[in-house]
């Protein structure tokens, strides 16, 4: 048995912070001086597009919500059991065990919340919790890294959300064959292996005096 050190308290401006309150003020500082929010937009023209989308959207009726206790099942699936719960402090593992008048109730929530659009604002806030990098000062907030605990039944019903998109983007045919991100079986090795085969049918298709000297670059559209 190796006894561990207690880390000291992170310090902050004012001195060493004790107090839970303390410390948790001395990092919320430490991260507002790292990131700022963004009040001018980059790309005005998008954010124009987005608006005029957004408020298409909201003027249309919506259908009636189709989601059934079969698909949250299915979607309750894909879970990760041995995921931290977030602010409510209801864990994955709970979702599992859940009687089926529960469930029934969850995917009233659910299609309320689709046939009102609007996500409540409980399921929007985040447990955060501070963690410390291996090898650094632990008297200073700069070396904790935070990692945010959203909660369960929230992100259970983004994942139906995500599954409802890719079902309508796919019948409409607005889906690229190359793009691969929050697809299933679409992985980051299957991405490469599919730019591996493109570059090597590329090199041994051209022409040695077509192929590009050193330094300069070489240009090759991906969606081909």
């Amino acid at each position: 048995m190796i006894r561990v050190p207690t880390p000291s308290p992170p310090g902050h401006p004012g001195g060493i912070a004790h107090s839970d309150s303390e410390k948790a003020e001395a990092l919320a500082d430490n991260l507002e001086t790292q990131f700022q929010p963004v009040i001018d937009p980059s790309f005005p023209a998008v954010i124009e597009m987005v608006d005029v989308a957004l408020r298409s959207y909201f003027m249309t009726p919506e259908d009636e919500p189709k989601l059934t206790n079969t698909g949250y099942s299915r979607n309750q699936q894909g879970l990760k059991v041995n995921k931290a719960p977030g602010s409510n402090a209801i864990p994955n593992r709970a979702l599992f065990h859940l009687p089926q008048r529960a469930v029934s109730l969850l995917v009233l929530l659910f299609n309320a919340i689709l046939l009102t659009r609007h996500f409540p604002t409980a399921c929007k806030h985040v447990r955060v919790n501070s963690i410390l990098k291996t090898r650094k000062d632990p008297a200073l907030p700069s070396p904790y890294r935070p990692i945010s605990l959203s909660d369960r039944i929230g992100k259970l019903f983004e994942k139906t959300l995500l599954d409802r998109i890719l079902d309508e983007v796919s019948v409409r045919g607005q889906m690229w064959g190359e793009y691969f991100g929050f697809r299933p079986r679409h992985s980051t090795s299957l991405q490469l292996a599919r730019l591996e085969g493109i570059t090597r049918n590329v090199g041994e298709g051209a022409n040695r005096s077509s192929l590009p000297r050193r330094g300069q670059s070489f240009r090759y559209r991906l969606d081909r």
